[in-house]
């Protein structure tokens, strides 16, 4: 299925009006079914399915692990909008309660997410590389203008995944579902993101054991109180090729003077 679909605009100024193709990202519901049954459906930008359905099933906190995973499938070969979960039993049987859904609130400030640990210091020059040659990983934004990404790096910031969506978080969970399914979430320490950082996105690095999250553009307040108390480090590109460091500044350690 195409990321993106050619459709005829009209471009219009005081001396012309021209007709144009132009791109668009595509965007289709997915359904996901868990024990074959409608647990939600979402919009997404057609592509890496399954890894997607991965890491939204880690953030939904559905899946721990991959061996939690019976099957990860199409419900039908020839449909790519409907992914099936068949969880273990013993997983089936420890998360039978979260397959009702919860109140926003309730599902974020009342989990068990434990704080993470200082066990990388991050380089400022570094930080501001990978965050200003995001574009560099993004054809799709190129095509349309209309995407998100993500990118996982190590603490060494050599890069693990990258994924593009129409939908900042879709983006985050399919680079997420990419390592998860391989076993190498482990190695993953920063988030690049091309959005802003909202506190969705602090719980689906925090899920991941992901501790800084460097953005192009803000964070809220409620993603800033959130990673504060978890012990996380969000920061985003500033004017000069600086970074503003909202918090977990410590992670930086000695290039900081204040």
């Amino acid at each position: 299925m195409n990321t993106f679909l050619n459709h005829q605009v009209v471009f219009i100024d005081k001396k012309n009006t021209i007709l144009a193709q132009h791109k668009l990202i595509n965007e289709k519901p997915l359904s996901i079914l868990v024990q074959g049954k409608p647990y939600c459906v979402i919009m997404r930008t057609p592509g890496n399915e399954l890894q997607h359905v991965a890491g939204f099933s880690l953030y939904e906190e559905l899946i721990d692990i991959p061996d939690d995973l019976t099957s990860l499938s199409f419900k039908d070969d020839a449909d790519t909008n409907v992914v099936a979960i068949t969880l273990s039993e013993s997983r089936k049987n420890k998360i039978s309660h979260l397959l009702e859904r919860q109140d926003i609130v309730d599902s974020f400030y009342y989990q068990n997410i434990p704080p993470m640990a200082d066990e990388i210091i991050i380089d400022v020059k570094s930080a501001v590389n990978c965050l200003e040659g995001l574009s560099n990983h993004q054809p799709l934004r190129s095509n349309t203008h209309a995407a998100h990404a993500a990118a996982l790096y190590n603490s060494d910031f050599e890069l693990l995944s990258v994924a593009e969506d129409v939908g900042r978080h879709n983006a985050v969970d399919k680079a997420i579902g990419k390592l998860f399914l391989d076993n190498t979430l482990n190695k993953a320490s920063l988030l690049i993101l091309s959005s802003r950082i909202s506190y969705e996105l602090v719980k689906k690095a925090a899920r991941a054991r992901i501790p800084v999250i460097l953005a192009m553009s803000r964070p809220t307040s409620i993603a800033v109180e959130i990673a504060t108390k978890l012990n996380m480090t969000l920061a985003c590109l500033a004017k000069g090729s600086g970074l503003y460091i909202f918090c977990g500044k410590h992670r930086f350690g000695k290039q900081l003077t204040c």
